[in-house]
């Protein structure tokens, strides 16, 4: 049975086997300027504490744990992940890492323990169903527009640090050339790193094109 325990932000060193790159990306020599739209992923614009740590106060009694609202949405996350995995049986520690994270616009929980590795999948797809069936009924509770993010084993730690290190590559590229790419489909969380990490980045801008699953990121230069 899922073992869940909630603390203030949760860290883990232990990592995921699952391969955490993003993909390729493809040029767009010949692309033609177009208008923005809205992009489901555009949003208005951690420090973590070790387990081991947060566990005991300088006495070395264990540290009281904060209560969480519960009715916040944060809770209410946190029972969805616990219930499904009990239902599944999975051998995991769930942990509250961050009521609201600036970066991924509302909680992010952790999962750690033996059967983690289950609950990533190939290229993260587990994770992402099992994160959008959460997120599903956090916003059926609450009926607002709200953003839930799961990190099994900090798969999603190290994924978000490889997009950023593909973006900064691309959009040198595409400075340098001032020809326009067009990354491989992603995720709406994959893209939404790309976007927030550069939309402050002057000479080129980004926007997203493409419809469901083949939805993907254009990074294209500033035309001044």
């Amino acid at each position: 049975m899922a073992e869940v325990r909630v603390t203030r932000i949760a860290g883990s060193t232990a990592a995921a086997d699952a391969d955490a790159g993003p993909d390729e990306f493809t040029d767009e020599a010949d692309f033609d300027d177009t208008d923005d739209y809205d992009d489901d992923d555009d949003v208005d614009d951690d420090d973590y504490v070790d387990d081991d740590e947060a566990d005991a106060d300088d006495d070395g009694r264990p540290a009281a744990r904060p209560v969480i609202d519960a009715d916040s949405p944060a809770a209410a996350a946190v029972v969805a992940v616990e219930r499904i995995l009990d239902t599944v049986g999975a051998d995991v520690e769930v942990t509250l890492r961050a009521e609201h994270d600036e970066m991924s616009g509302g909680p992010v929980i952790d999962i750690n323990g033996p059967d983690s590795g289950l609950l990533i999948g190939r290229r993260g797809n587990t994770l992402q169903s099992l994160q959008f069936i959460v997120q599903s009924i956090v916003r059926q509770q609450f009926d607002q527009d709200i953003r839930v993010a799961l990190d099994v084993e900090q798969y999603r730690r190290r994924r978000e640090d490889s997009l950023r290190e593909m973006a900064d590559r691309v959009a040198d590229r595409v400075a340098q050339t001032g020809r326009s790419i067009t990354l491989e489909p992603m995720t709406p969380s994959d893209r939404r790193v790309i976007h927030l990490y550069l939309g402050e980045r002057d000479g080129i801008r980004t926007e997203s094109v493409g419809y469901g699953e083949s939805r993907k990121v254009q990074i294209i230069p500033e035309r001044g």
